[in-house]
């Protein structure tokens, strides 16, 4: 049986980490299959099948760390010293390494072996992902020569191929593919049948959004449009499942634009779907996306869906009931007060024909048998 290592930063609440898990899960019976994490402690760790072994380099969560180690101290000592800690917990091990997601990790696994096949998974805008500045033309520098460590570069999305075909022309860089993300839609659909703590108006549009509390994923400027078009009279909640470094600010402003009764930080849930099955209109209104897999499983649910124009438009292409917005705060109010005008209290709690089994034979391919 062919061994494979998994590598990815942790199996916490994010959308790339529950692709993994679905991946493993339903490939477990025929590979030998172990996941390296950087940090232990992922809420998803016990949804993992018992066939699937887990290992990892810091036995603690990434929070346990002191902020120096979490931005400096541990992601130096990968760069610097990935080829003995390489050396001392994958090499000799694994027929193929699959690192499996940008950052750290992808830096680890780029050890030379030359008896492993390795690859890459790449589920970000990779022109965006590392901000601006000095700091972040140095990690393109380094990443140059981290992904030419690589057989294989496998995108999410082909926005984030033709992203990364312009920060890194194809030289000494090749073989450049996407497969999109693969999702358990049997998994989402019982999952969604628990119920929420919390009940949702019956009166006014529900929102959700399901994403991480940091910059990328704009939660800041969604107050702030949000306190706008409530104080037009335009009355509607906005719920925001998931957590992060930007809590803190985000309830300042929560507070300061005085919408703590219609705007509502969540928290993590390690069950979103019965959040996102009960709302009138699922959102994504990034300032920049991979795939967005959260996507997929709103559509599961037959959601009305709501994102910006940034490469989760793939996963809406086709899809009838979304909506596109342009990445600007004018044209997201603009958007939202429309929607909100327009809103009927319709329930879409039908299933629809979704069927992503092709993804899993294309990972089948790649891998080998």
């Amino acid at each position: 049986m062919k061994r494979i290592l998994f590598g990815i930063t942790s199996l916490t609440l994010g959308g790339a980490e529950r692709v993994l898990v679905d991946i493993v899960n339903n490939l477990c019976e025929k590979y030998d299959i172990t996941i390296f994490t950087i940090y232990a402690k992922g809420e998803l760790e016990k949804q993992l099948n018992p066939k699937v072994k887990l290992k990892t380099l810091y036995p603690i969560a990434f929070s346990e760390l002191s902020i120096f180690q979490q931005k400096i101290g541990v992601p130096l000592k990968i760069l610097w010293k990935k080829n003995s800690l390489y050396q001392k917990y994958i090499k000799g091990h694994y027929d193929v390494e699959i690192a499996f997601l940008e950052g750290p990790i992808t830096r680890l696994l780029s050890s030379t072996n030359e008896k492993v096949r390795k690859i890459v998974w790449i589920h970000n805008d990779i022109s965006l992902v590392f901000g601006t500045g000095i700091k972040a033309k140095i990690k393109k520098r380094l990443d140059k020569k981290i992904y030419r460590k690589y057989q294989e570069l496998i995108f999410v999305s082909q926005d984030n191929l033709d992203k990364f075909n312009e920060v890194y022309p194809k030289e000494k860089i090749e073989n450049r593919k996407v497969i999109y993300n693969y999702i358990d839609k049997k998994n989402i659909l019982e999952k969604a049948k628990e119920e929420k703590e919390i009940a949702f108006s019956e009166t006014i549009p529900n929102f959700v959004t399901v994403a991480r509390l940091v910059p990328q994923k704009a939660i800041d400027r969604l107050i702030q449009i949000h306190s706008k078009l409530v104080n037009h009279g335009l009355k509607h909640n906005f719920y925001v499942i998931g957590e992060g470094v930007e809590r803190k600010k985000l309830e300042g402003m929560i507070e300061k634009y005085k919408v703590g009764n219609s705007f509502f930080l969540l928290g993590k849930k390690e069950n979103p779907y019965p959040y996102i099955k009960s709302c009138d209109y699922f959102c994504l209104l990034s300032k920049f996306e991979g795939y967005g897999m959260v996507l997929e499983e709103a559509k599961i649910l037959n959601k009305p869906i709501i994102i910006t124009n940034t490469a989760a438009r793939e996963a809406v292409r086709g899809y009838k009931n979304a909506t596109i917005l342009e990445n600007t705060d004018i044209e997201i109010y603009q958007g939202l007060k429309e929607i909100i005008q327009k809103s009927k209290k319709e329930k879409r709690q039908e299933e629809i024909a979704y069927d992503n089994s092709n993804i899993l034979e294309k990972i089948i391919k790649l891998v080998g048998e």
